[in-house]
């Protein structure tokens, strides 16, 4: 049975620029089943999550369930939750995380805070291995199920501790798609060799681009030119590059991307349909999806004008 992943893997569509955008994440352990949008379709209360749905919209913060790998009965009602808050923006980035009685104490939480970068006082340092989230959620698409699964168990069974399932990292089509924590890459048809080589280099501060989508902290133009400028330069700490601003609309952009160190590259990206058309999900009509060409990296250099004296 074809699928729409298949489809997309047999066409080569590229992944870099296709993360979810969101510079903040909160995510709220919930086992059990999911719907396809989970946070009103589980064991949550549907009040609670429609409340942290409202909450979020607008700053910047992306709410997700999570859940451990394994089966997940539907008579799976715990009576605490794990809790993780990550911010991603370079050189501000940060991972707490709390155990709660009440998934509605979160509602008490400032989200336009949170989505500046502000965790005020939540929680506590997570100190663990990074975060491994795979998308899992099969109601939402069956791609999610029938890859993201498979690989959460195995990278669980081969003892990577920070393995989660999660609700929804968008773009179906790549699975098994996965978002690494605290930095927030997020990455695309992986494979447990590949995740074990990722979260490797994130525990000690780096980026794998092969089979990255992008840093969920920028815009999808701005995804597509960090990761340019990682390829064409080499560079491979986390916290290096930023998108120092965009300019232009779709389907043509202009951005700059910024080195911790001070250099500076303008990167062209252009917007385009990807051709023959595909299903964007499993089941769906058939479209274009958008993508995200790089044109052109060019460094940005200041000549030093000559010194002039005068006698």
């Amino acid at each position: 049975m074809s699928t729409c992943a298949t489809a997309s893997r047999d066409l080569n569509e590229p992944l870099a620029g296709t993360a979810a955008t969101a510079r903040t994440w909160l995510l709220l352990e919930q086992p059990g089943p999911w719907g396809a949008k989970a946070l009103t379709s589980s064991h949550l209360d549907p009040e609670v999550g429609r409340a942290l749905e409202r909450a979020a919209e607008g700053t910047g913060v992306r709410v997700a369930l999570i859940r451990r790998p394994g089966r997940h009965a539907d008579c799976h009602a715990p009576t605490r939750h794990r809790v993780y808050i990550a911010h991603t923006a370079p050189g501000r980035t940060w991972l707490r995380g709390q155990v709660v009685d009440d998934p509605r104490q979160l509602l008490d939480l400032d989200f336009t805070a949170l989505g500046a970068g502000e965790h005020g006082g939540f929680g506590t340092p997570h100190t663990g291995a990074p975060l491994a989230l795979v998308c899992t959620n099969g109601k939402r698409d069956r791609c999610c199920a029938l890859l993201g699964r498979p690989l959460a168990a195995e990278l669980a069974s081969l003892g990577e501790e920070g393995v989660w399932e999660v609700t929804h990292l968008g773009g179906h089509r790549f699975s098994p798609t996965l978002l690494v924590l605290p930095y927030g890459y997020a990455y695309g048809r992986a494979g447990a060799d590949a995740v074990k080589e990722i979260l490797a280099a994130v525990r000690t501060g780096r980026v794998v681009t092969e089979g990255c989508r992008g840093s969920s902290a920028w815009e999808r133009p701005g995804q597509a030119a960090e990761l340019a400028v990682r390829t064409a330069t080499g560079e491979d700490a986390a916290g290096a590059l930023s998108v120092a601003h965009t300019d232009g609309t779709a389907p043509r952009w202009q951005v700059t991307v910024a080195h911790a160190d001070g250099r500076r590259w303008r990167v062209l990206v252009a917007q385009g349909g990807s051709l023959p058309p595909r299903p964007e999900s499993c089941g769906g009509t058939l479209g274009s999806p958008a993508r995200m060409d790089v044109v052109a990296v060019r460094e940005i250099t200041h000549e030093i004008p000559a010194t002039v004296t005068t006698e």
